[in-house]
């Protein structure tokens, strides 16, 4: 997609270059950045992340990334978080002792609630979408998408639950409010459904851009 600039932010938890290539699969430039400074200037920030969540909260601070991600969310610039980056937008979590998230959504991420099911949750799985979205633009409901997870938030508003999976318990696995987007599965590792995820919020982000 011309003239749109995306930046990965690297925090050192993940394997960005997965999520690097995936846009460059649907033709989207991307730049994983340690700079605040430097991702201020893109359209769009993309959070992605695997790991615990208070070292990435802290490591984000570090580099300045929370408030980064605050200030443009604030300011309606398009954020999406993959997987653990879902989960840090959300105001705290019970992993280990509880720790504080960047707070954009309200709600709290804690353990699936899944007796007799193998945790982490591992594989494909649907996902039912709850309302319509630019995000999710010709990905038909009931579509399977790759997840990694033990835990998962749940959010304060059903009415920013965009979609909807189960392992045990139906959990939120896609949100939407504003700007700001998440997904719990993995849209880089979800074939043809994930690469049309991802080129959908690279359009999000070069409208946001075009008006400016």
């Amino acid at each position: 997609m011309s003239g749109v600039r995306i930046a990965i932010l690297d925090y050192g938890m993940g394997n960005l270059r997965s999520v690097e290539k995936a846009f460059e699969r649907v033709g989207v430039a991307v730049e994983r950045t340690t700079d605040a400074e430097r991702a201020e200037r893109a359209e769009g920030l993309v959070l992605p992340g695997v790991g615990a969540f208070g070292e990435a909260m802290r490591r984000l601070r570090a580099l300045g990334f929370d408030e980064l991600v605050r200030g443009r969310a604030a300011r309606g610039g398009p954020v999406l978080g993959i997987c653990l980056g879902y989960q840090l937008l959300f105001e705290s979590s019970e992993e280990g002792s509880a720790t504080e998230g960047l707070g954009l959504l309200e709600g709290a991420v804690g353990r699936l609630d899944a007796p007799g099911l193998k945790i982490p949750h591992m594989g494909w799985e649907r996902v039912d979408w709850s309302q319509a979205s630019p995000l999710v633009d010709g990905i038909p409901t009931a579509t399977p998408f790759y997840f990694v997870h033990s835990l998962t938030p749940r959010p304060a508003e059903e009415r920013i639950v965009l979609g909807r999976s189960r392992h045990g318990e139906s959990f939120a696995c896609a949100v939407a409010s504003g700007p700001l987007h998440g997904v719990q599965f993995h849209p880089e590792k979800s074939s043809a459904a994930g690469l049309r995820l991802l080129g959908n919020f690279a359009g999000i982000c070069a409208r946001a851009g075009a008006a400016a």
